[in-house]
């Protein structure tokens, strides 16, 4: 049946003639096909404006990733480096190591350090400051004198592989044998307070340390017996603000009496090579850098007090003749993340980097240095360091000492020994103790006595030195 107003089904409707294709031609000429590819085709200026704006694009993007960079900080390449270190072992280390006797060597001048100062007390309580992957753990167990050790560290991969290694050194132990409680934190050591952990909190640390804090002067505070950093603090010297966060964190643990202990660069050594630099560049006169042969010290060292009050600013320059200062330091004080950009006196700085080394390892100054090796103001003074199979060229920043031992005082903290590591081993490798120890780690020859150390393994380890300052 069909359905109302349509077709029946099945029927087909009449088309249209008004539908029906015309046969005629058309008007309009017909089209012209164009070449392949000539639509596509872009004139010389295009191709240049679209180059220009590739060029554009890519510095964009190189700013921002310096940007990015910038913000992340040294700490954070740092951090990003030691996560990145594989941890190879023991047996690698003393056997297939191309470096295997700096490395016993430098493992021995911290065993050094810690016997000297760990002094006769029991139940010792140790922060470990920049512990790394607890490579220390055995120095701190030999003394058999701990209760606590806290190891802090920003690399969190390290502070895994050190907690593991605790583990390792606990199923070891033989049942009678005590082993101290240790607890690890990955925890930036510089620009935080250690404060907030509770284990640190609970063992005592003084949020007041510091200048002008009287109280915190007369009592002491901290709970810990000693603070230990090795091999890490001259990365705190990239601004005073991390500088003192570092010293605050060391001299609120530390009670009174207790002994921060560490090894660092020798500005020493860093100030010889700069001078020596601009002599062979002519950018320095010999009379510049001459040293009294009665004072071993640096031309920058001073213990006279009255001539250059630190409190005043670490960032005025010491006074060279009855406390004239420079005039162009004066303006520059207190900025030395600006210290490039201040006008300076010919030949005082050299605007071209320079570096030095051996096959194991390399320090290089990316840019400029002081004539005269004096690092004012003494923080933000950037090189780069390279160790054969331990350190891939990472930013460091000169610890310039006569400045760090000012500023260590504000927080009470005194010094009491500072040595070259060469020194440490003359010193100490016929203590009763030490020197059996010297052999047990393959630093010389059981039977014959003969350093098993290379001179080239020598020349790194000149590069540093040991210290302990008291809590007073």
């Amino acid at each position: 049946m069909a359905s109302p107003g349509g077709p029946e089904k099945g029927t087909k409707r009449a088309r249209s003639p008004s539908r029906s294709p015309s046969r005629s031609r058309s008007r309009s000429p017909p089209r012209q096909r164009k070449r392949p590819g000539a639509g596509s085709r872009i004139t010389a200026a295009q191709r240049e404006a679209f180059r220009q704006r590739q060029i554009e694009r890519e510095r964009e993007e190189e700013q921002q990733a310096a940007k990015e960079a910038a913000s992340r900080g040294v700490h954070d390449v740092v951090k990003q480096h030691y996560n990145l270190v594989p941890e190879r072992g023991r047996e690698w280390r003393v056997t297939d190591s191309k470096i295997k006797g700096l490395r016993s060597f430098n493992n021995w001048v911290k065993s050094s350090t810690i016997q000297k100062f760990i002094g006769n007390e029991r139940h010792i309580k140790v922060l470990d400051i920049g512990c790394g992957k607890g490579g220390d753990l055995q120095k701190w167990q030999s003394s058999r004198k701990l209760e606590l050790y806290i190891g802090a560290d920003p690399a969190d991969v390290s502070i895994k592989q050190a907690r593991e290694r605790y583990e390792q050194m606990r199923r070891k132990a033989h049942r009678h044998q005590r082993i101290f409680h240790a607890e690890f934190y990955a925890k930036d050591c510089f620009g935080e307070w250690l404060g907030e952990i509770p284990i640190i909190k609970e063992v005592g640390i003084d949020p007041g340390v510091g200048p002008n804090n009287a109280v915190s002067q007369r009592w002491g505070g901290g709970g810990f017996d000693m603070v230990s950093m090795m091999f890490c603090m001259h990365y705190a010297f990239e601004s005073e603000e991390k500088a003192r966060g570092m010293l605050r964190n060391v001299a609120g643990a530390l009670k009174k009496g207790g002994r921060f202990i560490g090894c660092i660069p020798n500005s020493d050594v860093l100030s010889a090579k700069v001078i020596e630099h601009h002599k062979s560049q002519g950018t320095v006169s010999d009379t510049n850098a001459v040293v009294d042969e009665e004072d071993d010290r640096p031309t920058f060292a001073s213990d006279d007090e009255e001539e250059w009050d630190p409190e005043k600013s670490l960032d005025d320059p010491k006074p060279e003749d009855g406390g004239a200062k420079d005039e162009e330091m004066q303006k520059g004080k207190g900025k030395s993340e600006d210290k490039d950009d201040k006008t300076k006196e010919d030949g005082e700085v050299d605007e071209g980097g320079f570096e030095w080394g051996n096959s194991i390892y390399r320090v290089k100054f990316p840019g400029k240095t002081p004539a005269d090796g004096t690092f004012r103001p003494p923080f933000g003074w950037k090189y780069f360091y390279f160790l054969e199979e331990a350190v891939e060229e990472v930013p460091e920043y000169v610890v310039p000492w006569e400045a760090f031992r000012a500023l260590a005082e504000d927080y009470n903290l005194e010094l009491q020994y500072r040595k070259p590591f060469r020194e440490v081993w003359g010193e100490q490798k016929d203590d009763p103790i030490l020197g059996p120890l010297s052999e047990r780690m393959g630093v010389r020859d059981r039977y014959t006595g003969k350093l098993l150390v290379s001179e080239e393994e020598l020349d790194a380890a000149d590069f540093y030195h040991t210290f302990c300052f008291y809590k007073v």
